[in-house]
C-alpha cells in the first residue's frame, strides 16, 4: 500500500512543529543513569511507546476519526498527570497547529485555534491535522507512535554521543512495535467512536516519566525543553 505524501511531511523531523527541542523525557533518564547506551535507550523507548505512546496514538486516531475535539482534549488532560507535561503537550500542540495552518489551510484548524487559544494537546491536534491533510486514523496513530520514540532516539545522539548509526538501528528495531501500537490505538479509537465512550481509550501512563518531567522542569540548565 502506498504511503500518503502528507504522512511523510507530518512525520518528518524537519516539520516545524517544535519537537526537535524536546527529548521525550530521555534527558532526565540520562542524568539518572537509566539511559547510557543503545540497549538502555531501546528499553526506555519500548516502555515509552507502550505507555504514553499508545495513549497519545489512540487520542490522535480518535481525533482523526471525527470525535469531539474538545472532549478529546479533556481526555488528554486527564491522562497527563504531570503539570509540566501538560504544558509541554499544549505548547507542542499550539506549534503544530501553527505549522499545519500554513501547510494545509482549513476552517477546522482555524476553529480549533479559536476554541483552544492556549493550545490543544499535541496528540489531539495531530489527529485533526492528519484528517485535514487527507490521512486516515491509522496514519495519525502511526505518526504519533513513531514520534514517541524518534524524539528520544535523536536526543541521545546529542546527550550521550550515541553513534547515529546505532541510533538508527534502535529505531529500526522498534518498527514492528510502532506498527503494533498503532493498530491497537486505532482499534481502541474505533470502539470509542462506535460507543461514544471516551473512557474506552487507553489510559496507560508512565509515572517515572511524570516524576522526571517535574524534576527536569526545575533544572536551571538543560539541553532540551523537556
Amino acid at each position: 500500500m502506498a504511503v500518503h505524501p502528507a504522512l511523510l511531511v507530518l512525520a518528518d523531523g524537519r516539520f516545524p512543529a517544535g519537537g526537535h527541542a524536546h527529548s521525550g523525557g530521555v534527558e532526565a533518564a540520562v542524568r539518572a543513569g537509566r539511559v547510557h547506551d543503545a540497549v538502555s535507550l531501546e528499553a526506555f523507548c519500548t516502555g515509552r511507546l507502550r505507555t504514553v505512546g499508545l495513549t497519545s496514538a489512540a487520542l490522535a486516531a480518535a481525533a482523526a476519526s471525527g470525535l469531539d475535539l474538545l472532549a478529546l482534549d479533556e481526555a488528554a488532560e486527564a491522562r497527563t498527570p504531570s503539570p509540566a507535561l501538560r504544558a509541554v503537550s499544549r505548547r507542542l500542540g499550539r506549534q503544530l497547529l501553527r505549522a499545519a495552518r500554513a501547510a494545509w489551510p482549513d476552517p477546522s484548524l482555524d476553529a480549533l485555534a479559536r476554541e483552544l487559544p492556549g493550545g490543544g494537546h499535541q496528540a489531539v491536534v495531530l489527529g485533526l491535522v492528519a484528517a485535514v491533510a487527507g490521512l486516515l486514523p491509522e496514519d495519525a496513530a502511526t505518526a504519533v507512535a513513531y514520534e514517541s520514540v524518534s524524539g528520544p532516539v535523536t536526543a541521545c545522539v546529542r546527550l550521550i554521543g550515541l553513534d547515529p548509526f546505532r541510533a538508527t538501528a534502535v529505531l529500526a528495531t522498534l518498527a514492528e512495535p510502532i506498527g503494533e501500537v498503532g493498530r491497537t490505538a486505532v482499534a481502541a479509537a474505533a470502539e470509542a467512536s462506535r460507543t461514544g465512550d471516551l473512557d474506552l481509550l487507553p489510559t496507560a501512563g508512565a509515572p517515572l516519566l511524570d516524576l522526571h518531567a517535574e524534576q527536569h522542569a526545575a533544572w536551571p540548565v538543560r539541553l532540551f525543553a523537556s
